[in-house]
């Protein structure tokens, strides 16, 4: 079993899933007492927010920097970053560190193309909607249309992640409102959605919406155990 490298903390709240969903695969697939091998490097997620907010993210990048070394010092075979906002300098990490980084994005796309869907919503922070460092990927690499909200709702969306799904508040108000804009979506054609920000799953599963999503923690957390035991 290789050692997984968790850069998280941005927020724990996801990142606590990472580790559970990552123990528990690791537990079904081999039994017994079996638990992951990993080294988790967390980071104060205050100090992050405040550099994506006033667009300081070169000063962002060195602290992933710092944390992915951190990681790889600690022993770890290959780096997930937990959280999609900043895969925004997964490269620029990448280049500092000599362990694989598993992308997000990649690892989200293959599942959405297992099962044969070509349009997606996708929902996260503003910085994953409107920016191309995670949708890029899906459309120049896998061919995948992507509709994401109208600039409006993109704000509601961001607003719930940071002042509620990032402070562990989770209200049936604001599921309501993801389900609003996902239905908006689906109006236009969408066969599943992204829940493309790591918070977003303790908010919205399955049962809440009538299309296939795809819960991001959940396909990355599952690659990492898969490339853990030599499966991917």
């Amino acid at each position: 079993m290789k050692t997984i490298g968790l850069l998280g903390g941005m927020s724990w709240e996801s990142s606590s899933e990472y580790y559970r969903i990552i123990n528990q695969a690791v537990n079904r697939k081999l039994g017994g007492h079996h638990s992951a091998k990993c080294v988790m490097y967390s980071m104060n997620f205050e100090e992050i927010k405040r550099l994506q907010h006033s667009n300081r993210w070169d000063e962002a990048t060195e602290l992933m920097i710092k944390g992915a070394q951190h990681i790889e010092k600690g022993g770890a075979d290959f780096l997930i970053i937990c959280t999609n906002t900043m895969h925004k300098m997964a490269s620029e990490i990448q280049q500092h560190i000599t362990i694989p980084l598993l992308h997000i994005a990649d690892a989200t796309a293959r599942r959405i193309k297992d099962q044969g869907i070509n349009r997606i919503g996708l929902l996260g922070t503003k910085f994953t909607m409107e920016e191309d460092f995670y949708k890029g990927t899906l459309i120049a690499n896998y061919n995948l249309k992507v509709n994401i909200p109208t600039q409006e709702k993109r704000q509601v969306v961001h607003d719930i992640i940071y002042k509620e799904l990032c402070l562990g508040k989770i209200k049936e108000s604001s599921k309501k409102e993801y389900q609003k804009i996902i239905n908006d979506l689906m109006n236009n054609g969408i066969e599943g959605v992204i829940l493309g920000c790591t918070e977003i799953s303790l908010l919205i599963n399955q049962n809440d919406i009538s299309i296939p999503i795809f819960d991001i923690t959940e396909i990355h957390a599952q690659t990492a155990v898969d490339y853990a035991l030599g499966i991917l």
